[in-house]
């Protein structure tokens, strides 16, 4: 009796077991990741601009930049500060630069963390001058968007990007999956400018038209130093800092950042300098001798493609204001 029980017991085991084999657990698919959202929507991309554009208008007009940090923030504080007494100085010659606020097209991230940038493409100024790209940052939750910098778009198609009700998602500092890391565009981009061919960097980099008016006028102010027995350098540097690269629909990036350049004249041995600019005399305080630096705050957008498609990085947008002078 024991073992027909045994036999019953094992059978139904079996059965049990079989039905188990031929019927498999589901398997449990892994959740996708989740996609952050556009950090603002069309209508809050063009309430920062106007506001923006509110405090630029007001500045503007009074030459007074005491009250530009409510919406500007690093270069372009910097470099709106400087038009202000560049502007003074020539007896309102030289105004600052137009900056619309008329948005034609932006490029919104798609991020939950900060600092968040977006890059806005504005309509054509009044006078009829290049398009300009505005570069928009908020540091924290609790700040505002602030205009970081601005750049004048050269001729050329710009890169498309995603939909603003999508937003463009955020392209790591380090990604190898670009012909050129975004951290080292900058430093590259500053190589290529002082050594032009020799750079171990310039098959990587198109021309552009701040590459060809910076090497002609490097080696225009040579000639001119030279007649009168004075030397002429320029320095180019890549600005430390977070960078902003946001991705394009082909797989590549659009990359912003901040390089500064330095001009330096020096009289020959025994000789002296006048300076000629009030806009540089004003910045130094106090007329030169043996020397003159000038340092020019320069802001650029470029476009780096995949490594899978190959080809070039191009500049695709650039901007250079003079911002201090020192004399010695």
């Amino acid at each position: 009796m024991r073992a027909r029980f045994r036999a019953v017991v094992l059978a139904t085991v079996v059965a049990l077991l079989a039905t188990a084999c031929s019927n498999p657990l589901p398997s449990v698919s892994p959740e996708a990741e989740a996609v952050p959202p556009p950090v603002l929507s069309a209508a809050q991309s063009q309430t920062v601009l106007a506001a923006v554009g509110s405090v630029l208008s007001t500045s503007d007009q009074a030459l007074d930049p005491t009250g530009l940090s409510a919406r500007l923030t690093g270069p372009a504080l910097t470099m709106r500060t400087a038009e202000y007494i560049r502007s003074t100085a020539t007896g309102g010659a030289k105004a600052p630069t137009a900056l619309p606020a008329n948005e034609a097209s932006a490029v919104i991230p798609q991020t939950d963390v900060w600092p968040r940038t977006m890059l806005v493409i504005t309509e054509q100024p009044d006078d009829l001058s290049a398009r300009r790209v505005l570069i928009l940052q908020q540091g924290s939750p609790r700040e505002q968007y602030k205009l970081w910098g601005w750049a004048r778009m050269f001729p050329g198609e710009f890169p498309t990007t995603a939909a603003l009700t999508t937003g463009s998602a955020v392209v790591a500092a380090d990604d190898p999956d670009l012909v050129v890391p975004p951290s080292a565009v900058l430093s590259q981009y500053a190589d290529v400018l002082a050594n032009g061919a020799s750079s171990a960097s310039a098959a990587t980099y198109a021309g552009d038209t701040f590459r060809t008016a910076t090497e002609a006028n490097r080696t225009q102010q040579q000639a001119l130093a030279a007649e009168g027995g004075a030397t002429f350098t320029e320095t180019y540097a890549a600005v430390d800092g977070p960078v902003v690269s946001l991705a394009t629909q082909d797989g590549g990036a659009l990359v912003v950042g901040q390089l500064s350049t330095t001009s330096t004249i020096t009289a020959a041995e025994g000789g002296t300098l006048t300076n000629s600019d009030p806009f540089s005399a004003a910045l130094a305080g106090a007329a030169p001798t043996t020397s003159l630096a000038r340092t020019y705050t320069d802001v650029l957008v470029f476009y780096v493609p995949p490594a899978s498609a190959g080809g070039q990085v191009v500049a695709l947008a650039a901007e250079q204001i003079l911002t201090a002078a020192a004399v010695s």
